[in-house]
């Protein structure tokens, strides 16, 4: 079977969830190429392992001092280049494609009536999900950014419908966490006004990973440069993560067993929606400022959540390497029953299935 993996590449996510498939869909025989939109070629890093992958423009979402500009997205965006990669990419040497949302191998499939299998977790708010509210222009945009005929997708609970448990590289056993280590990854916020706060909480070690300020040791935050190794290494060091209310670092950070406090990104739909979920499963504290005492509060009063997640990964592969037509929700059953815990947030996610 031979596959064009398209990959929504705004933010990192989307990848980091690519990254968990690679490794497998190789060693599984599957012939499968990448293509990635949203981000330029030269913004992209530590991308050896999807060979040699195509990159388009897409569509980006510009965001400000923690609040995403719609307007200006929508000023920015250059339709008409969209519309043409969307027309010229040829999928007739493929017999399936996957779309992480990604915009334009989406389309192309559906306009060229190739199989498309949506993989992520926005195609999970196809189901009855905790949202933020209602919002018909919010909706419509999670409906037919990157539309696909068959959904996998992915959540921190099946929330009774066939979704499944968040894909991630499987950490069997993590290293012990330093209670004093913080990991900061506010990619949306102001970084300078972030840093700054950060240097009023005492007690801690913040290890803040961000693009516009030079890496050094400011006090006591460590600036860090992106990187994927880096990030991870701080990611398994540190006992707390204080982050965007973004899909894939918290499900790293609760498999790894972390305490956890989320900021949504204001105007985005998914974020809050996000932001909900946690706080209705009880798995990470949630603000809609930062402020010193915010901060100060979730580390001293905060709880650490694991849940243990199955390589659902693997679990996808195998699917795929069987022709994609089992039933998604036995899929989706197998995986929770798969789900473990060290706290009993974990397990009344896994007793909802029993």
């Amino acid at each position: 079977m031979k596959i064009l993996y398209g990959v929504q590449a705004t933010g990192n996510g989307h990848i980091t969830r690519a990254r968990a498939m690679a490794p497998l869909l190789k060693a599984s025989g599957l012939d499968v190429s990448y293509l990635f939109s949203g981000r330029a070629r030269e913004d992209l890093f530590d991308m050896e392992e999807f060979g040699d992958f195509q990159v388009r423009e897409g569509l980006t979402f510009i965001t400000r001092d923690g609040c995403l500009k719609i307007g200006e997205s929508f000023k920015q965006a250059s339709l008409k280049n969209l519309f043409r990669d969307i027309r010229e990419l040829d999928l007739s040497s493929y017999d399936m494609v996957i779309s992480d949302y990604e915009p334009v191998t989406a389309w192309a499939a559906r306009l060229q009536s190739r199989k498309c299998l949506g993989l992520g977790h926005q195609y999970a708010f196809g189901h009855r999900v905790p949202r933020y509210r209602i919002d018909i222009p919010g909706q419509l945009v999670l409906r037919w950014f990157a539309p696909a005929q068959m959904r996998l997708g992915v959540h921190w609970h099946h929330f009774n419908n066939p979704i499944l448990p968040p894909i991630i590289h499987i950490e069997d056993n993590p290293p012990v966490p330093d209670s004093r280590k913080v990991l900061v990854y506010l990619p949306f916020e102001n970084s300078f006004n972030v840093l700054n706060l950060l240097k009023k909480v005492t007690d801690y070690e913040f290890h803040m990973h961000c693009k516009d300020i030079r890496p050094g040791v400011y006090g006591a935050v460590t600036v860090h440069p992106f990187s994927r190794s880096g990030f991870q290494a701080n990611l398994q060091q540190a006992e707390s993560v204080l982050c965007n209310a973004g899909f894939e670092l918290v499900s790293e950070a609760l498999n790894m067993g972390k305490r956890i406090m989320v900021k949504p990104l204001k105007g985005q739909v998914e974020q809050k929606s996000n932001a909900k979920a946690l706080q209705q499963l009880n798995l990470a504290w949630t603000c809609s400022h930062l402020s010193v005492q915010s901060i100060d509060q979730w580390l001293r009063g905060g709880e650490v959540v694991r849940i243990q997640y199955p390589d659902v990964a693997a679990a996808i592969v195998q699917w795929l390497q069987e022709g994609a037509v089992r039933p998604i929700s036995e899929l989706s059953e197998q995986l929770w029953n798969e789900v473990g815990s060290h706290d009993r947030t974990g397990l009344f996610l896994k007793s909802m299935v029993a």
